[in-house]
């Protein structure tokens, strides 16, 4: 099937939801055992077919350059030896994770003679929506299942062809522990109506994990019937301090924008004290020129040979580019001040010697994830130590950060008495 084939959204999806939720059932009392062999053994099947898989993602870049995709798009679809080794890790990471399922997160005896337990327990069946980039298919398909979910999966378009061998390699896994293969499925047309019926099948699942653009996670929120776990944009600030250690600041903030550009993670804005400007001026954008970045300043910052006026809506703005707002402000409350304004409340970083400083900036600006003196391309579950992500919540409710596998649960309490009862 090459994913323009015609057929029954409607009845093709239901029949997945249906699948996938006896999948679930089965999964909610999988030992960990199997799920740790099934995905010890999906990674041996990646690699064993990572020439396969490469064959497939060059007919999906072919389909993104026929689509004229961002270059970052681009860069995100793409999968060499080097990215499908990374797959691999994190398939092996999350392998050996401790299963979450079951975990006592809680304890306690009450008065009345009741021992209590609060435990995690999955949260059922996950619907993940992305786009281009078709290592989610891995990540995803491992992180649900660790937490004993089933999964859902809809990739994009433009990935069509490698997200579906990627999968057929989960299906192996799957099969040798003799866990169902309809634990992990993807949805088998590029037609847009299957993501219009995955945000009403409240019947069949549990929540939605949207990961991609603006207009992706916007249209999941708008129309999503069932709950979801937003992931938005990733407009992530560095607010360099006056006491930031310069040699520090210039590697960081190199790091944070020119790494790789399409990530969530990257830096879209820089923000400078107006005091350690005027002590030691900004010679990390002088770095960030020479490197091909186009840098878009305030007015006293146009004042640097190639740096070119920002406009209103550069404040605030995803670019996955090799492009950066900088502006300069009024100490850290300044910072904080244009981070309220624009943040996406995903990752934000200070770069400060000064501990009381710092507390105020961790104290005060209220993102998923606050960093001090690193790259905000550390933004990621695999390097929080989760093995891989599917994304990067920044809401409040249930998940935040990371979501890991971890965050896929939910708990139930477990009450035992001794023929207690209420009088």
């Amino acid at each position: 099937m090459d994913g323009s084939d015609k057929m029954d959204i409607q009845a093709v999806m239901a029949d997945i939801g249906c699948n996938a939720k006896a999948a679930a059932a089965e999964l909610a009392f999988a030992p960990a055992a199997a799920k740790e062999a099934a995905l010890q053994a999906a990674g041996k099947e990646v690699w064993a077919r990572r020439a396969d898989i490469i064959a497939a993602n060059k007919k999906d870049l072919e389909f993104g350059r026929a689509k004229d995709l961002s270059p970052a798009m681009m860069d995100r679809l793409m999968l060499d030896e080097s990215r499908i080794q990374g797959m691999v890790d994190g398939l092996r990471a999350v392998a050996g994770q401790d299963d979450p399922v079951g975990a006592v997160l809680a304890e306690w005896d009450q008065p009345s003679g009741l021992h209590i337990k609060r435990v995690r327990t999955p949260l059922g069946v996950i619907g993940v929506i992305y786009e281009s980039r078709p290592n989610v298919t891995a990540d995803a398909g491992a992180l649900c299942l660790k937490a004993g979910n089933a999964a859902i999966l809809r990739g994009g378009s433009e990935s069509f062809h490698s997200s579906g061998l990627i999968r057929e390699c989960l299906v192996e896994g799957l099969k040798s522990a003799g866990l169902p293969e309809t634990a992990i499925q993807l949805v088998p047309t590029r037609d847009r109506a299957a993501v219009g019926e995955m945000l009403t099948m409240t019947q069949y699942i549990d929540v939605i994990v949207p990961r991609g653009g603006k207009g992706l996670v916007g249209r999941v929120q708008s129309d999503a019937r069932v709950p979801v776990f937003a992931h938005l944009e990733g407009i992530c600030h560095i607010y360099v301090d006056t006491s930031a250690d310069l040699e520090k600041t210039r590697a960081v903030v190199m790091d944070a924008k020119t790494r790789r550009t399409g990530i969530c993670g990257a830096a879209e804005c820089l923000l400078i004290d107006q005091a350690f400007y005027d002590a030691h001026g900004a010679p990390f954008i002088d770095d960030l020129l020479q490197a091909g970045v186009e840098v878009r300043g305030d007015a006293t910052l146009q004042e640097v040979p190639g740096v070119i006026a920002a406009q209103d809506n550069d404040w605030g703005c995803e670019y996955l580019d090799m492009i950066i707002a900088a502006r300069i402000v009024d100490g850290v409350e300044g910072a904080i001040d244009h981070i309220h304004s624009y943040s996406s409340s995903h990752t934000d970083c200070i770069m400060t010697e000064d501990d009381v400083t710092a507390a105020t900036f961790f104290q005060k600006v209220d993102s998923a994830i606050l960093m001090r003196n690193a790259s905000t391309q550390f933004a990621d579950g695999g390097e929080f130590g989760m093995g891989a992500e599917i994304g990067i919540a920044t809401g409040k409710m249930h998940a935040r950060g990371p979501v890991g596998a971890a965050q896929l649960t939910s708990f139930k309490y477990i009450v035992e008495g001794d023929g207690t009862v209420r009088g």
